[in-house]
């Protein structure tokens, strides 16, 4: 005797497909992620200048450089020289030296400590990475102008009480103005150096040889050659910057200023830019 047993199909469930903005049987979308603000880039720009050993120390050497040149004013200048120039000169010369060193490290810290595959990966389009950067080393420079200029008054303010001489204030709203300005274009000059050759030891060094070595061997053919002394204000960006920190410029000094920046800042800098957004990062 044999049981026949009949079976019924089993059908699947029906399953719901995942989709956007609802529909039918397309297949699956993803929703796009919202783009990261630039603000915080930038804060995290400037969270990784201060994040290792030798970001903090270069940042914090702003403060230190400045309150060892006002205590050098205080102790070995005559009491007829205890003016807030004087100290701003005093604590003007080492931020020549450090902003552009923060400059030229905000951007090679990419390669040489090898982020940037990281960076550019969580934020692909390099050049908002790079804006940010740009945004973040300024901030860094205009605030370290500001903080030499606490310490100056406050230098200014304490040397003349021990002194018993009254204050001098022989620096304008309008010169500090420039001096700040000067600072800030030198620390973007650093940061042009970065972008151009992306190593800090290859940037530093570049820095200093046409800060340091160029501008004598400059000033040598200016002396010897009347036909460069004419025209070395238009091509030295270096002696093209400096009444930016004597306070006063002439219309025709802001035209060599501009003509030398775009020679030896705008023109690498926009060549820099070019090479970051198209070179590959490993």
């Amino acid at each position: 005797m044999t049981t026949t047993v009949q079976t019924t199909p089993i059908t699947p469930p029906t399953t719901r497909r995942a989709t956007l903005g609802g529909g039918g049987g397309g297949s699956p979308r993803r929703s796009t992620p919202a783009r990261i603000p630039l603000q915080r880039l930038v804060t995290v720009e400037l969270r990784k200048m201060f994040d290792t050993r030798s970001g903090f120390w270069l940042m914090a050497s702003i403060v230190i450089t400045s309150l060892l040149a006002t205590a050098a004013i205080i102790v070995f200048a005559p009491d007829d020289q205890l003016t807030f120039d004087s100290f701003a000169a005093a604590i003007g010369a080492p931020m020549t030296v450090i902003l552009p060193m923060v400059g030229i490290l905000a951007v090679t810290s990419e390669w040489s400590q090898r982020s940037g595959l990281t960076t550019f990966t969580l934020v692909p389009h390099r050049g908002r990475v790079l804006g940010a950067k740009f945004l973040a080393a300024t901030s860094v420079g205009i605030g370290s102008m500001f903080i030499a200029l606490v310490v100056g008054v406050l230098g200014t303010v304490g040397g003349s009480a021990i002194a018993g001489v009254d204050p001098v204030w022989d620096v304008t709203a309008a010169h500090f103005a420039l001096i700040v300005l000067g600072s800030v274009l030198g620390m973007l000059f650093g940061f042009m150096l970065g972008l151009l050759i992306r190593s800090s030891a290859g940037a530093i060094v570049t820095y200093f040889v046409v800060t340091l070595v160029l501008p004598p061997l400059l000033s040598l053919l200016a002396a010897n050659q009347k036909w460069f002394a004419d025209l070395r204000p238009w091509v030295d960006y270096t002696y093209a910057q400096g009444p930016l920190f004597d306070g006063r410029l002439s219309s025709q000094q802001w035209q060599h200023l501009g003509v030398a920046g775009s020679l030896w800042f705008l023109l690498p800098l926009a060549i820099g830019l070019l090479i970051v957004r198209r070179a590959e990062v490993k």
